[in-house]
């Protein structure tokens, strides 16, 4: 297996570029929540190491929300079974060795400081968990507030008053005091503005050094933004893994080189990435798509890269990923690339893409048995928009490549 030289930060940071695009309105919302955070820990004096945790995990604290519908439940200072993203998240954390540390603050972030002493923690994990929690419902009442008016010093003391109220309760007393000391000047509400938070996570990303990962560990990162995907809709859950998997076997077949196989799998992992902007209903719909909702669809690959393509070392995962509904005759979406601009790694990604598809339930249709697929991807072949020796070599391994697309 190879490694990869990758800005873990970097990386971090643009997956959870994919998070902000489920909902859309509460954009870089975990930015804005790392930074709350950040800020009420620098002036608690937290080490170095004890604020790093702490940053990516509250940048990534919603990674259990993939669903429009539990996404608006957010915008609530309170809700029923708000645990459950808790718990999703902390399920995703712990599949990554990467992330395992950060399961526990994701798990707890919606616990009440009073309850949490009941927790088997150490006091530094409820503490950082608690931080998170605060920081995360001053965003909330901020979007609240910003229905009346986008100056949000205008509603800042009423949003400092909501949590000095909880002090004790909700909150550990001393992050309040910290929270109520930094949210006192006006430079603290100017830096919730998106170009500000941006510049400010930047600064994090700046100060952090690209590090040698291993490529199990790399798709252990990637899958949990797979898995994000996937559970939107129960019809699409384990695509991205069966993307993945048979892109990476038919890259094999190809004689493809062992770190181009694995740049496969990460690309098929990811190629769906911005499907998380796609409302989940049309996911789900068993008619055919309205020219507007076929429209909102269209975008999802030109977000897919516009996310990947800033994580230095993975270039071309997003290229390759990004290209997977462009068609060799240049009526695919969303650049119009013909042949001659289409990577073959890419004609590969599509394949994999349409016979997983193809293969898998759908809510207007039964999964279709191999010979259909291949059927179908033969006269796609023949009109010219799927690669010919691609869909040659698929049929070569017809039962190997049906096997391997539902293998997970």
């Amino acid at each position: 297996m190879s490694n990869f030289k990758i800005n873990l930060h970097e990386a971090i940071y643009s997956l959870s570029d994919a998070l902000d695009l489920v909902g859309v309105t509460h954009i870089h919302h975990g930015k804005r929540v790392a930074y709350i955070a950040a800020e009420c820990a620098k002036h608690a004096g937290w080490p170095t190491r004890r604020l790093d945790d702490l940053f990516q995990a509250a940048i990534l604290h919603d990674c259990g929300v993939s669903k429009t519908l539990i996404h608006a439940r957010l915008a609530q200072f309170e809700w029923e079974n708000e645990a459950e993203h808790c718990l999703d998240g902390a399920a995703l954390m712990q599949s990554c060795a990467l992330l395992q540390p950060l399961s526990d603050l994701v798990r707890y972030h919606h616990t009440h400081w009073d309850r949490s002493e009941a927790l088997d923690l150490p006091l530094a994990t409820r503490l950082a968990a608690n931080c998170i929690y605060l920081a995360d419902r001053v965003d909330i009442s901020c979007l609240g507030m910003r229905g009346t008016s986008n100056n949000l010093l205008l509603s800042r003391d009423q949003i400092r008053t909501q949590i000095y109220e909880r002090r004790g309760t909700w909150f550990e007393p001393g992050l309040v005091d910290h929270f109520m000391e930094v949210s006192a000047s006006e430079g603290f509400w100017f830096a919730l503005e998106s170009e500000h938070v941006s510049g400010y996570v930047a600064r994090w990303i700046f100060d952090s050094q690209p590090m040698e990962i291993a490529f199990a560990e790399l798709r252990s990162l990637v899958r949990v933004f797979s898995r994000i995907v996937d559970a939107k809709s129960t019809f699409t859950r384990e695509h991205s893994e069966g993307v993945a998997s048979l892109a990476r076997y038919l890259g094999e077949q190809f004689d493809l080189t062992p770190r181009t196989c694995e740049m496969l799998e990460l690309a098929g992992l990811l190629h769906d990435l911005g499907k998380l902007r796609v409302p989940d209903e049309l996911l789900e719909k068993n008619s055919k798509l309205t020219a507007l909702e076929y429209a909102d669809v269209q975008r999802h690959s030109f977000d897919t890269y516009s996310i990947l393509k800033n994580i230095h070392g993975l270039e071309d995962v997003a290229l390759w990923a990004g290209q997977h509904h462009e068609r060799m005759d240049g009526s695919g979406y969303p650049y119009h690339q013909s042949s001659s601009q289409i990577s073959f790694e890419s004609r590969i990604i599509a394949a994999a893409d349409v016979f997983q598809a193809l293969a898998q339930t759908r809510p207007y249709r039964q999964a279709l048995p191999p010979a259909e697929i291949l059927a179908i991807l033969q006269g796609q072949a023949e009109s010219g928009k799927l690669d010919a020796s691609i869909v040659a070599k698929i049929e070569a391994h017809l039962p190997e490549c049906h096997r391997v697309a539902l293998a997970n």
